[in-house]
C-alpha cells in the first residue's frame, strides 16, 4: 500500500516538472540543442515536448516488461505473484465448485458421485478439514469402511478437527461392534467435549454395557450439569445405576459396600422396587429389621410388588403362618383394594388354612381381572376346602389360557423379562422396565391350550366355555365334550 502511494508521488511530480518545463520552452520560444558523440540535433520547443512525452511512454513500457520478466521468474521460482494468484484463485473456484457439488450430491443421496467430487476438490483445494471430511462420509456411504477410517485418521492432526475424526472412529467401532475400541475413543470424545450430549449418551450405553457403573454415574451427573436431563430423571437413573453398583458389590461378596450402595439406590429412588428389595436385605443382614421394615412399607405404598413381599417374608424366617399373617398387616393395610395386596393376603391365608377368608380376600378378581396367579390361587382354595380333583383342574387349566397379570415390561420394544434389569435384553434401552401388563395378543394359542377347558371341564360355580358351532355338549365327569356330526 505504501509502495503504490510512493509510486503515485513520483509519477505525479516526474508529469508536473515536465509539464512545467514544456510551458516554460513554449513561453521562451527557444528550442533544444542535443550534442551527441559528434551528432547535433536542434528541437524546437512543440518537438521537445513531443519528444519527451515518447521518451516517458518507452520508460514506462521498458519498466512494465522489465517488471513482467521478474514476476515471471518468481513465478517459477514459487513466489506469490498477481500470475499465481490469478491460477490459485481459479483453482480455488473450481474447488469450492466441486465441493459444494459434492455436498449436494451427498444430501440428494449419491454418494459415488460425492466421493468423486470430494476428491476433485480435494486437488484443488488446501483444506482438508472440508474435504477429507466429506470423503470420510462419502465413503461411509458407500460402504467403504476402510477408506472412511483412513480420512478419519487423517483429521486427527489437527486441533480443529480432532473431535470430529475421534467421533468418526467412534462410529465406525460402533458399526463393527468392536466395543473395547469404542469404549476408549467415546472416553476420549468425551474428554475433549464433555457437554456434547451424543457423545455422553453414546458413553453412557457403552459404560452401562460394560458394567462400568461409576463410570456411568459419572457420565450422568455430567448430562445433568449440561441440562440434558430433568433432576427427577437423573436421580431415577442414578438410583437404578447405583442399584447395578449395589448388585456388582455383593458379586464380588463385599457385604459392607453392598449395603451402602443398596441403601444409597433407595434413597434416590424408593420407587425403584428392586432397589427396595436390596436394601430391605441389606438392614436385614445387619439385623436393622425395623429399617427394613420402613424401607419396604415405603416402596409398598408407592407400588405394590411381589418382591418387595418376599423381602418382607424374609424378616422373619421362622414364624408361623398365623404369626405372619398378623405381621403382614403392616403392608396389607397400606392399600388394601391394590391386586397385588389382595392376592398377597389370599396367598397368607391359604398358608393359613384359613381358605373362606382366602376367597373373600380375592373379591371379584376372578371376575374383573382373572391372572394366571389369581386363578391358581382359586385352585389351591378349591382343594383346601375338599372340592373334588375334577374343579381344582378346571380352575388350573383355566390358568393356563388366562393371562399372566403385570410383570417386567420393556416401555420401548414390550418385551417381557423375568427379573428387573436396568437395560433391555432386546433393544437395549436403558431404564425401560415397568412393572405393568403386557399388551395381549389376540388369536388363538399356538399350543392349542385354548381347548383345555373343553377337556379338562370348568370350574363349579363358574360359567361354562360355550359349546362350538352352537351346537349342545353332554357333560360327562366334569367334562364338556362335543356330539360327533355326522
Amino acid at each position: 500500500m505504501l509502495w503504490s502511494l510512493l509510486k503515485g508521488l513520483i509519477f505525479v511530480t516526474i508529469v508536473a516538472g515536465l509539464t512545467y518545463g514544456a510551458g516554460m520552452l513554449m513561453d521562451s520560444g527557444d528550442g533544444i540543442r542535443i550534442a551527441v558523440a559528434g551528432w547535433e540535433f536542434n528541437l524546437g520547443p512543440l518537438q521537445a515536448v513531443i519528444l519527451s512525452l515518447l521518451f516517458l511512454v518507452a520508460l514506462w513500457v521498458l519498466l512494465r516488461l522489465i517488471g513482467l520478466a521478474v514476476a515471471i521468474l518468481r513465478f517459477f521460482n514459487g513466489d506469490e505473484t498477481a500470475l499465481s494468484r490469478f491460477f490459485d484463485r481459479n483453482r480455488e473456484r473450481k474447488g469450492y465448485q466441486a465441493l459444494s457439488e459434492g455436498l449436494m450430491a451427498l444430501a440428494s443421496g449419491e454418494p459415488r458421485l460425492a466421493l468423486s467430487r470430494a476428491q476433485k476438490a480435494e486437488k484443488y483445494l488446501a483444506k482438508p478439514e472440508l474435504t477429507t471430511l466429506l470423503i470420510a462420509q462419502s465413503a461411509e456411504a458407500v460402504g467403504d469402511g476402510k477408506r472412511a477410517r483412513e480420512a478419519y485418521k487423517q483429521l486427527l492432526s489437527d486441533d480443529r478437527t480432532r473431535f470430529v475424526g475421534v467421533r468418526g472412529l467412534l462410529k465406525q467401532s460402533l458399526e463393527d461392534g468392536d466395543s473395547e475400541t469404542a469404549l476408549k475413543l467415546a472416553e476420549k470424545a468425551f474428554a475433549m467435549k464433555p457437554r456434547h450430549a451424543e457423545t455422553q449418551d453414546i458413553l453412557l450405553k457403552l459404560q452401562s454395557d460394560s458394567s462400568d457403573w461409576k463410570g456411568a454415574r459419572n457420565t450422568l451427573g455430567a448430562k445433568l450439569k449440561a441440562g440434558e436431563l430433568p433432576r427427577d430423571v437423573y436421580r431415577r437413573r442414578d438410583a437404578v445405576l447405583a442399584l447395578q453398583e449395589a448388585r456388582t458389590v455383593i458379586d464380588e461378596e463385599a457385604s459392607i459396600e453392598a449395603r451402602e450402595a443398596a441403601i444409597e439406590a433407595n434413597r434416590l429412588s424408593p420407587d425403584l422396587i428392586p432397589a427396595a428389595a436390596m436394601a430391605a436385605r441389606s438392614l436385614i443382614a445387619k439385623s436393622d429389621k425395623k429399617g427394613a421394615t420402613r424401607v419396604l412399607k415405603k416402596a409398598w405404598q408407592a407400588q405394590p410388588h411381589p418382591d418387595l413381599a418376599a423381602a418382607f417374608a424374609e424378616i422373619e424366617p421362622e414364624e408361623t403362618p398365623n404369626d405372619r399373617l398378623k405381621r403382614f398387616r403392616v403392608l396389607t393395610n397400606i392399600q388394601p383394594q391394590a391386586e397385588q395386596t389382595r392376592l398377597l393376603l389370599a396367598e397368607l391365608y391359604i398358608a393359613a388354612e384359613d381358605f373362606p377368608e382366602a376367597r373373600r380376600a380375592l373379591g371379584d378378581l376372578l371376575e374383573t381381572h382373572p391372572t394366571q396367579r389369581a386363578l391358581a390361587i382359586m385352585a389351591a382354595i378349591a382343594r383346601g376346602e375338599g372340592a373334588e380333583e375334577s374343579t381344582v383342574r378346571a380352575w388350573l387349566t383355566k390358568a393356563l389360557t388366562a393371562p399372566r397379570g403385570p410383570q417386567w415390561c420393556c416401555d420401548k420394544c414390550h418385551a417381557i423379562h423375568a427379573q428387573w434389569h436396568p437395560i433391555c435384553d432386546n433393544c437395549g434401552g436403558f431404564d425401560t422396565l415397568s412393572w405393568r401388563e403386557p399388551p395381549e395378543n389376540a388369536g388363538p394359542s399356538p399350543t392349542g391350550t385354548e381347548l383345555l377347558p373343553l377337556i379338562v371341564g370348568t370350574p363349579s360355580g363358574a360359567s361354562e366355555p360355550p359349546p362350538a358351532n352352537g351346537d349342545d355338549g353332554d357333560e360327562i365327569d366334569g367334562a364338556v365334550v362335543q356330539e360327533d356330526k355326522k
